[in-house]
């Protein structure tokens, strides 16, 4: 039998929720924008590097080269020049982010069979666009290369004389065409149900304060347990239906396929929920108005962004920030819900971060809820 005096709780936030759309509204389209934002603009997947060609040679050599650089996704050659000083001009200025240099004798000395020399100039000032492009123009040419080789061997009929050392055969699991995406949808799970339910959680309380209707609920038979039980259960809700949207959008507009137990995903989801209504709740217990609650979920929720491995590999970090980012548990959420989504895997490969959360969800949650009760009383 459910509880009537936390029933009424319950019924009256939601009516309290209800009456403003304005924040109803934003609830359920922020998530929607954040993943739309993200999930195209948060990528490092680089393509279409505008180059800059100064072909000298125009012969048939050099348009099969530049033809391998715009069959490539990587490289877009937006610009032909007829100097070094245009070639440059171009660079500096940003519209050409790469430049390739063929030499004039650079047909000749292919015909001959002999050794010839391509410059490639890549824009440094970016080093995401810079070490991609290096990769890819370095790959390309070593790969005409091996083209040119092996029809110079056809064309003497010695193709079998031509055996690498070493062949290399590669297998990228569970991502194979390195989709940012699939990566980044995902991880907004974790990073909107932190911010939502905490920002949420924090400015409900203390916005109860601030109208003074939170000593009426003092006055009322409710126990304090109850009050933080209902309080917090419409976020969980709310957060709730977040998630199974953002995971639907994710699907729809991206592509990204669920390949774990969704069941599965909602239960640790549920645990997550626990540590970020905690923070939430033990904000509302320092914070004096609205707009300090929320300064101070930010001032949690930006951090706690960056140290999770959201946007930036944890492995690439100094060795004292990667001693801090355990106390984040938005750092043990994304790897739950990336390997739940992308991997598959079951409780059993996730159990050192489902121990980690559960200590965080009691000891937050623990320590909030005490904190709250004591400013009650």
């Amino acid at each position: 039998m459910v509880n009537p005096r936390l029933w009424s709780l319950i019924k009256k936030e939601f009516i309290q929720i209800w009456r403003d759309p304005r924040t109803l509204a934003l609830t359920f389209v922020m998530p929607v924008i954040q993943l739309f934002l993200l999930g195209y603009s948060a990528t490092n997947d680089v393509r279409n590097v505008p180059l800059a060609v100064w072909d000298q040679d125009k012969s048939a050599a050099s348009r099969g080269l530049l033809a391998s650089y715009r069959a490539a996704e990587y490289f877009h050659l937006d610009y032909e020049v007829e100097s070094e000083d245009e070639m440059r001009a171009l660079v500096e200025s940003g519209k050409a982010r790469a430049a390739i240099l063929i030499p004039p004798d650079y047909g000749d000395l292919i015909a001959r069979g002999q050794g010839a020399q391509v410059a490639f100039i890549i824009d440094g000032s970016d080093p995401t666009v810079a070490g991609t492009a290096l990769a890819s123009a370095t790959f390309i040419g070593q790969a005409h290369a091996t083209s040119l080789t092996m029809e110079k061997l056809a064309s003497r009929g010695q193709t079998a004389a031509f055996r690498p050392a070493l062949e290399v055969r590669t297998q990228v699991w569970y991502n194979p065409d390195l989709i940012s995406a699939y990566y980044m949808v995902p991880a907004l799970i974790g990073l909107i149900l932190q911010m939502l339910t905490t920002i949420l959680t924090a400015t409900s309380i203390v916005r109860e304060r601030e109208r003074g209707t939170i000593e009426q609920l003092i006055v009322t038979p409710l126990r304090s347990w109850e009050l933080v039980v209902g309080k917090l259960t419409p976020y969980v809700i709310i957060s709730f239906i977040n998630m199974v949207e953002v995971l639907t959008a994710g699907v729809l507009l991206f592509g990204v396929p669920i390949r774990g137990s969704v069941p599965l995903l909602l239960l640790l989801s549920a645990l997550f929920l626990v540590t970020t209504l905690g923070l939430g709740l033990f904000i509302s217990t320092i914070a004096s108005t609205q707009q300090e609650a929320m300064l101070s979920a930010m001032f949690i929720s930006l951090p706690s962004m960056f140290l999770s491995g959201f946007f930036f590999p944890l492995a690439a970090m100094p060795v004292p920030l990667q001693i801090l980012s355990y106390l984040v548990p938005l750092r043990y959420f994304l790897i739950v819900v990336r390997g739940i989504v992308l991997k598959g895997v079951g409780m059993e490969a996730l159990l050192p971060e489902v121990i980690a959360l559960s200590i965080f969800s009691v000891v937050i949650m623990g320590s909030a809820a005490l904190r709250l009760r004591k400013r009650l009383d």
